[in-house]
């Protein structure tokens, strides 16, 4: 085996991969990404709708959030690099007591850990979101620290950047063996080539149940698809997101914002889920998501939708991704089942993941960890999915 060409091969130049390289790139490492399609971020990054919220229930995802919220908030004036970050805040309402007691509970948690986020009254959410309806609105959660980006303008963004780092991409390149001694990681095989190396990351998002069965692991990840849509451009008169959690028909939640042009970008949690790989729109998500919205925002009657599409999100039983070590190759990592937010959640587990290889972890990495391992006991999970 040839001595080692690289400290860290990453798997997957997605809305994980990409951040990742970067942050490792920057921390010194030599790095090298394997992409199986024809250029980056080619998967579900470009279908997420750019949210950013360091908004959860779980305290793995509040930390890596509120870190990946900060990077892209800061990422115009340390780069130069325009990603269209809007902190515009997210905004839970609540128009019933069960939602109320369930946001106020999980308020209490979230503060707990650090985020800034507190109950407002009706009138503030009509300040917010002027055309709210009010009737049985009794307030809503809002984090004023949260927002969205363009997910083309990031994605480009990390990757230049990671370029500029140093790291190098091979695309068209498909995996297909870890290469290993005495259960250490030498190399990763692909279908072009073999690249020796200390470390692994699987960052293949939905493919990452795959990747993980090359080292003889399991990883369970049920891939359902998600439609959302975009209008064309109005007055602009929001930016917050406006996350309802009612259930509705054959619906759990909806979720829209403004952005700076005046579009409005909507998504739609289906349910029960429709599991499957099925990237093709649907007749039946327009006429759904637009009456969920318009009991919430009439204001919005008008509006002209200019395109719908469909996405993945490779869900894990509970919620919450997996980031850990492999139980059956020393050397290699796993960061997966973003469950539909690798988006938000990307840059944070960049630079985790660049802490963990240069030994640089701090206490708040180490609790991440700790409740992200593969073989965790699966709880009640994420509520704010």
């Amino acid at each position: 085996m040839p001595s080692v060409n690289y400290d860290v091969i990453i798997i997957g130049a997605g809305s994980i991969g990409t951040p990742t390289a970067l942050y490792c790139a920057r921390a010194g490492l030599k790095v090298l990404v394997l992409e199986s399609d024809h250029a980056p971020a080619q998967g579900q990054a470009k279908r997420a709708i750019g949210g950013i919220r360091a908004t959860h229930s779980e305290p793995a995802k509040i930390k890596l959030t509120m870190e990946a919220r900060e990077i892209f908030a800061n990422f115009q004036n340390e780069t130069g690099r325009n990603i269209h970050w809007n902190r515009g805040g997210y905004l839970f309402p609540a128009f019933a007591a069960r939602e109320e007691n369930t946001l106020k509970d999980i308020l209490k948690i979230q503060q707990s850990l650090g985020l800034e986020i507190e109950w407002i009254s009706p009138d503030e959410v009509e300040r917010l979101v002027p055309g709210i309806v009010r009737e049985g609105l009794r307030g809503a959660t809002f984090t004023k620290d949260d927002g969205s980006a363009s997910t083309i303008d990031a994605m480009a963004a990390f990757y230049e950047e990671a370029l500029t780092a140093g790291t190098e991409f091979r695309f068209d390149e498909a995996v297909t063996a870890f290469i290993h001694e005495n259960g250490k990681l030498q190399a990763v095989k692909t279908d072009k080539g073999v690249y020796p190396c200390a470390y692994a990351v699987n960052a293949a998002g939905i493919h990452g149940d795959r990747i993980a069965a090359l080292a003889g692991t399991e990883i369970k990840l049920m891939p359902d698809m998600h439609e959302a849509g975009i209008t064309d451009p109005m007055g602009h008169f929001f930016d917050t997101m406006v996350v309802d959690i009612r259930h509705g028909r054959n619906s759990k939640n909806i979720y829209f914002y403004q952005n700076e042009i005046g579009q409005v970008v909507f998504c739609l949690t289906p349910s029960p889920a429709m599991y499957g790989t099925d990237v093709r729109s649907t007749s039946e998500f327009l006429p759904l998501v637009s009456g969920r919205i318009l009991k919430i925002m009439p204001r919005l009657a008008d509006a002209k939708v200019r395109r719908v599409w469909r996405g993945l999100y490779p869900n894990t039983p509970d919620g919450s991704p997996y980031i850990d070590r492999d139980p059956h190759i020393e050397g290699l990592l796993h960061t997966v089942g973003m469950c539909g937010q690798g988006f938000m959640l990307g840059p944070g587990v960049g630079k985790l993941i660049s802490r963990w290889l240069t030994e640089k972890l701090n206490d708040d990495d180490r609790m991440v960890l700790s409740l992200l391992k593969i073989g965790r006991n699966i709880g009640s999970g994420e509520v704010l999915s």
